[in-house]
Order: C-alpha cells, then sequence, then structure tokens
C-alpha cells in the first residue's frame, strides 16, 4: 500500500482556509486532518507556509491529437497541465479525424491512457450530420457534446436550426457551445478588409469578431436551452452584454451555465499593439470594460467555471499576418498562477479561484470523486508556495509550441507539487514519466449519493 503525508498545509477547500494535513493510501485521500498530524513513518512532505488545494479541472482544451501534433501531443500538453497544477482535463473534438464518431472517440481514450499524467475526458462533437449517434453516448463516460454555433474548422459548424434543436432535446450529456455569428463577423470582415486591404491590424480582431456577434449567437443558444429544457454550457464568454443571459447563483441550482477563460479575464483590446497575435482568440479579447464585467460576474456567480481554452499553434503559424494567423494560444501550464496572482491583487479571494476552478467543474459535470479534498475521493492535489515569485521564460515552458502569451509575466505563486490519483506526477519544476492519470467518471444520477451536487 502506497502511503503519502502532506502535513502542515494551509488547507484551501470549499470555502475554507485551515491548517491542517491529508493522509494519501494508493490513489485515495484517507484522511484530512484539522490538527497537528503524529510522527509516522509514511512518506512525508512538509507543506509549511504552502498552500494546499484540490487539482484543477479544465473543462475546455485543445491538445490537437490526433493530426495536428506539430502543434501538441496529449502528452506534451498533459505535462504542462500537471505543472500548472490541472489534474483532469476535457480536450474538444476539432482534431483531424474529428472526434465526430465513437470510433474516434475511443482513439482519443486510447492514446491519452498509454500518456497522460492528468486524468482526461473527451466530448463528442457535434455536426450537421450525426446528431443520430448523440442517443448512444454513455453519460458516465463522455464528459459532453460540443456544438459550434460559430466559425469553426471543416464542417463542425452546426448551423442547420432544425439540427440544433434536434441536438438540444436529444443530447443525454451536458451541451458545451461556442456561441459566435457567423453571419456578422463575415460583414464585419469585409469591412475591415475594404478598409485595411490585407494589413489588417490585429486590433480590429474585436471589432470583427464583435460583441453583437457573440450576443446574437449566445442569446441564440440560451433560447434554444429554454426552448428545450436542454443543460447548456456556454464557452469563453467574452463580452459585458452577455452577462444578462445568465443566472447569480449556486452552479448546481441552473440548466444553463457559463464559462470565463483566463484570458479574458486578465487580457484586454489595449494589448493588442504589444503582443499582436499571441493573443488572438475566438472570441476576441475585447475591452476593459467587458474584462471587468467578466471578473465581476465570476464574484457573483453568474460565470460557474474558470477554464482555459488551451489551443496551441506553433510559433511561425501565429507570426503570421492577421488573416493567416490562426487563433488560440497555450495556457495549461499558467492559469492558475494567473488567476492567483489576481487573488494576490484583490480581485477574487482564494477561495473563489478554487471555487471555479476545481469545485465549480466537477459540479457541473457531476466529475466522481474529484474536485474536493475530502476522504474518500481520488487524491488529485496540488501545493503552492504564494511566496515564491517567478518569471515566464522560454527555458520553464513545457508546451510543445516553446512560447506563451505570458513570456515575461513575473508571478508572485508557484505550483510546487502535484498528485494525481496519489502519484506524485510533478515536483519542483520537474514532471515525472508516468501514465497516472485515468478516464474521469461521471455520476449524471442526482438521485445518487455520490453526486456532489
Amino acid at each position: 500500500m502506497n502511503k503519502i503525508l502532506i502535513t502542515n498545509a494551509t488547507i484551501i477547500n470549499e470555502g475554507r482556509q485551515f491548517s491542517g494535513s491529508v493522509l494519501i493510501e494508493d490513489n485515495f485521500i484517507k484522511k484530512v486532518y484539522e490538527e497537528p498530524f503524529p510522527h509516522t513513518d509514511e512518506q512525508t512532505y512538509d507543506a509549511k507556509g504552502k498552500w494546499l488545494i484540490p487539482g484543477v479541472i479544465d473543462d475546455q482544451v485543445h491538445f490537437r491529437e490526433p493530426g495536428l501534433t506539430h502543434k501538441a501531443t496529449i502528452a506534451s500538453e498533459s505535462k504542462a497541465a500537471v505543472a500548472g497544477g490541472v489534474t483532469s482535463f476535457m480536450e474538444m473534438p476539432n482534431t483531424n479525424p474529428q472526434t465526430t464518431s465513437f470510433e474516434a472517440l475511443e482513439e482519443k481514450i486510447g492514446n491519452a491512457n498509454a500518456v497522460s499524467p492528468a486524468n482526461f475526458s473527451f466530448y463528442f462533437g457535434a455536426t450537421n450530420d450525426n446528431a443520430h449517434l448523440l442517443k448512444k453516448i454513455n453519460p458516465a463516460k463522455t464528459c459532453g457534446v460540443k456544438v459550434f454555433m460559430g466559425s469553426s474548422t471543416g464542417n463542425m459548424l452546426v448551423d442547420n436550426d432544425k439540427v440544433l434543436e434536434q441536438i438540444f432535446r436529444e443530447s443525454p450529456v451536458l451541451i458545451t457551445a461556442h456561441c459566435e455569428d457567423e453571419y456578422t463577423i463575415k460583414e464585419n470582415m469585409k469591412v475591415a478588409t475594404e478598409k485595411y486591404g490585407e494589413n489588417i491590424p490585429f486590433s480590429m480582431h474585436p471589432i470583427i469578431r464583435s460583441a453583437e456577434a457573440c450576443y446574437l449567437s449566445s442569446s441564440k443558444a440560451v433560447e434554444l436551452a429554454n426552448k428545450t429544457g436542454a443543460r447548456l454550457h456556454i464557452l469563453h464568454l467574452s463580452t459585458a452584454k452577455e452577462m444578462s443571459l445568465f443566472a447569480s447563483g449556486h452552479v448546481c441550482d441552473k440548466k444553463i451555465t457559463a464559462e470565463g477563460c483566463v484570458h479574458h479575464l486578465w487580457f484586454d483590446e489595449s494589448q493588442y499593439d504589444e503582443k499582436g497575435s499571441l493573443i488572438k482568440w475566438n472570441p476576441a479579447i475585447k475591452s476593459a470594460e467587458d474584462k471587468e464585467a467578466l471578473r465581476e460576474a465570476l464574484r457573483t456567480n453568474r460565470i460557474d467555471v474558470v477554464a482555459t481554452d488551451h489551443a496551441p499553434h506553433t510559433y511561425d503559424e501565429k507570426m503570421n499576418s492577421y488573416t493567416k494567423a490562426p487563433s488560440g494560444g497555450p495556457l495549461v501550464q499558467h492559469s492558475l498562477v494567473t488567476m492567483l496572482e489576481m487573488a494576490h491583487e484583490g480581485i477574487f479571494t482564494t477561495e473563489l479561484v478554487v471555487e471555479k476552478m476545481c469545485h465549480n467543474p466537477a459540479r457541473l459535470f457531476q466529475v466522481n470523486r474529484r474536485g474536493f479534498i475530502r476522504e474518500g475521493f481520488y487524491a488529485d492535489l496540488v501545493l503552492i508556495d504564494p511566496e515564491k515569485p517567478w518569471e515566464v521564460t522560454k527555458q520553464n515552458i513545457l508546451y510543445k509550441c516553446g512560447w506563451s502569451p505570458f513570456e515575461g509575466q513575473t508571478f508572485r505563486s508557484a505550483v510546487t507539487h502535484t498528485w494525481v490519483n496519489g502519484s506524485l506526477v510533478y515536483e519542483e519544476g520537474k514532471v515525472h514519466e508516468m501514465a497516472a492519470g485515468m478516464p474521469l467518471e461521471f455520476n449524471r444520477d442526482q438521485n445518487n449519493e455520490s453526486s456532489i451536487c
């Protein structure tokens, strides 16, 4: 039996901070102590002066495998994830081939089983042509269905209203949606091209992919969810206007929920001149007023979870003109420390960061025994030194693409240790080579005693 004791930690969990210790046996948390733990023979980690939190659950990543592995792989990005305190990820379907069949879904699971130090699940991608397959999805094994209600890769844009309604009525799992209105974006792009030709500045990105484009699509998704009774989660919200679509309250009491992403909470349009394509995402980073509205929505529980939309491209791909530079960037190694930096600045509390990055993704997706420091739960744990300043440099970036929009940024907090299923997968700058991750399981039966809502 593998026994590990993490002692003298400041445990941040379920809205509390307290001094305590955690005993791990094999894959699980055996005991949580709220008092000094007596000397034992277990392998001990003295966490004095450090914070211990549950592992982060990132509900939106693009790890690029299969088919786009020159950008990233499950192995490379999951290592970056655990270095950043992300112990579980849910990966999107726009790979090559796209995850729009059960065969493609099983292939991804097999690939992750072989290499991932983090836990994993994969979305099933909806298209105009595969809605008939949704009823066959296993709700205990698949995190959700992804619907692109805006520009997308290949044939993954679902623009047939009849099919959309079928998806919303028949999906047995949570529907996650990328919401931007395609027609509005095309019209805005036409205007920008007429004005700038091939030299569109990156500062036009939030004008081309405008707040109106986001609101038109998000409001349509919310209307459809209300009509059909679907369980809807709208991803990477970026505008103040969209916040009116969501209710404040506990995530477990909602059928329509909202995700905020780290880059929309940190950057704003004033930084396009400096960073250019490196902060080009879809939906676009928008105004300082939009950023502040998102932060306020997080504090008042209109936004329920924080994720990354981790979507790496090579540096050469990003160093193109506006129309040729792809949207997206790598974030999983730096998402937790970015949120903790905002906590240092007084924008959020550390308890809120843990709620939005650890507890609420587990509640929203009904992840089995993860997202909390509780006895009997899987030992997915992260140790943080809250006063260990470090600078993001090319030398400490673990993404396969080798760059980060945070290069040159100094963070005050550092992840020092990460455990996944009781195994130490990251320690003081080093990822241990092991496939410690497991497929995530989901308790979708609300009457189940193990439900965390």
